[in-house]
């Protein structure tokens, strides 16, 4: 049994490294063997984005839009229910029957992650996040990041620990529900809060409840062995993109040109490429920790 066991670890290690060579052709391979399930996507029919006058839009929703149309809007807009209401107009697409990621720019498969089960990418430029499973696009949604003074730093992350609500470590008076720390020295996470349309916060990833809570459930936390070392790290986070602090909202640009923030797979790969090495080398050692599990 522990031989067989080694021999497994020997040719995993071995093959997994050859399936990574290159970001095109191979990876295209390995869209052949990826784990991930068939995701039957609702795309809507072309569209353009209006601005309206907030009030005269609620009025024509009876009030009380339905739940799919509050979450486009609310995402177009990168806010919340509560905050969407003090605007005094906003964004509205000519087509709500979409799926919510056809408002927010990723493009629906990266090949070049095909063979990683799960990451997660923040946007500083559009302030919207991505959720990747095996190169597809599983959720996405607004997101208010680092505001001027206090940035959130792009690079690659790790989702660290995690707890269904907690104190900011930058002032006690505030509760962070569905709080996943990427950052274990400076406290920097992702989860639940105020959403005002645009990077508020101090250098933590805000979302929406429902976004928060979503991906609390869907990202795994690292694992440490009983004197706390590390085992493996968690789902991989990368943060990237500038934001144009004293410009206008990059949204904006939507009115005359819908296209305008849209990411091609091939650039968010070139976006990618400096922190493969590191995503890679965690989906190997989670997968060597997974096996270990097995056979026990």
């Amino acid at each position: 049994m522990v031989l067989k066991k080694y021999l497994e670890l020997f040719l995993f290690t071995a093959v997994i490294p050859l399936a990574w060579l290159g970001c095109t052709s191979s990876d295209k391979k390995m869209g052949s063997t990826k784990k991930g399930p068939v995701i039957q996507r609702n795309q809507p029919p072309a569209f353009t984005y209006n601005w309206v006058n907030t009030k005269a839009w609620f009025k024509e929703q009876n009030a009380t839009p339905n739940t799919t149309t509050m979450d486009i809007v609310t995402a177009v807009n990168r806010t919340d229910v509560a905050n969407l209401k003090s605007f005094d107009s906003i964004l509205v697409p000519t087509s709500l029957t979409g799926d919510i990621g056809y408002y927010l720019h990723f493009p629906m498969q990266v090949p070049a992650l095909n063979a990683v089960d799960k990451i997660i990418l923040f946007n500083y430029a559009t302030q919207t996040f991505a959720a990747y499973a095996f190169g597809e696009l599983t959720y996405s949604g607004p997101t208010n990041m680092g505001r001027k003074a206090d940035p959130t730093p792009v690079g690659l992350y790790f989702c660290n620990w995690k707890a269904e609500e907690t104190i900011s470590t930058f002032n006690d008076e505030w509760e962070l529900k569905w709080n996943f720390n990427i950052e274990n020295k400076v406290g920097t996470g992702f989860h639940q809060y105020a959403l005002p349309g645009y990077p508020a916060s101090h250098s933590c990833l805000r979302l929406r409840e429902a976004d928060a809570k979503l991906l609390y459930n869907w990202a795994e936390q690292w694992k440490l062995s009983d004197k706390e070392a590390l085992l493996s790290k968690g789902t991989p986070v990368v943060v990237f993109g500038t934001y144009p602090f004293d410009g206008p909202k990059p949204w904006m640009a939507l009115r005359t040109n819908p296209s305008a923030l849209n990411i091609t797979a091939a650039s968010l790969e070139q976006t990618l490429l400096p922190y493969m090495s590191g995503i890679k080398e965690s989906v190997r050692v989670q997968n060597i920790e997974r096996l270990d599990t097995a056979e026990l």
